[in-house]
């Protein structure tokens, strides 16, 4: 029989080898039971960023790992984490308060574009800035401006990397007239073949970065593949459109043991 492991978030819940307990806040509203599964349990999947520094205090392993909760959804720490491991990634640079936003245009020429540095997903919050109107827009009662050169490219590559393997990659195209790629943007999936290379960085940065379930974005510029983003809480789309049952997948690398 396989083992069985335990969650707390529902992401993992189709698994039949998954125990999925829940997130609660108040440690004590889990049941005695339930604090003596969390409690002996070798690992925790999926513990939420919550309780994924919690577990890692007290020596308790989590997939995904500590490191890859720090960084989900904050793009200033994962540009930072890009920069000092020397992964490629476009020019970005994080401006705060009224006297550095008043300084973007002496570093950064139109177009270019603008994110909200934390917390958005699918393409929301990822402006094309093309002039003074849409840049004052942009830093309107905003106290962090996040701001990253624009690569201009109909195209990118989603690559997913469970455990320490890559599991998926795929293209994303862009409709004509949109800048972002995103599915939810309504960008179309190519199960075209993904360069080698493409794929060896991601899983690179993966490694270099901590991060043990995440879908690195990549883009082609000037002949060389760099980094655009990861994302930590990606969709599912890809594996769908592949034929790949996503649960099925994950039941396996946990019954195997690698992750």
């Amino acid at each position: 029989m396989a083992r069985q492991v335990l969650a707390l978030e529902a992401r993992l819940r189709a698994c039949s080898n998954v125990r999925a307990i829940g997130v609660r806040p108040n440690f004590m509203d889990y049941s005695q039971e339930e604090v003596g599964w969390i409690r002996d349990a070798g690992k925790i999947y999926y513990p939420t960023a919550f309780y994924a520094d919690l577990f890692d205090a007290v020596g308790k392993p989590t997939f995904p790992s500590y490191h890859t909760y720090k960084c989900t959804q904050d793009k200033i720490k994962q540009t930072a984490l890009f920069q000092l491991a020397g992964l490629p990634h476009p020019k970005t640079r994080v401006f705060y308060g009224k006297r550095q936003k008043a300084r973007i245009r002496d570093y950064f020429s139109y177009p270019f574009i603008a994110k909200e540095p934390r917390g958005s997903a699918m393409g929301r919050g990822v402006y094309l800035i093309g002039s003074d109107a849409d840049l004052d827009a942009y830093t309107h009662d905003r106290h962090v401006a996040y701001i990253q050169q624009y690569l201009p490219t109909d195209r990118d590559i989603r690559v997913v990397v469970v455990g320490s393997r890559v599991v998926h990659a795929y293209w994303r195209i862009a409709m004509a007239g949109e800048f972002r790629s995103n599915v939810a943007r309504g960008g179309r999936i190519s199960l075209a073949p993904v360069p080698e290379a493409a794929v060896a960085l991601a899983q690179r940065a993966a490694q270099v970065c901590g991060w043990d379930d995440v879908g690195m974005d990549i883009c082609c510029h000037d002949g060389q593949f760099t980094i655009l983003e990861a994302n930590m809480k990606y969709g599912r789309e890809g594996f769908r459109a592949a034929g790949i049952d996503y649960f099925q997948m994950m039941e396996r690398m946990i019954d195997d043991g690698q992750i």
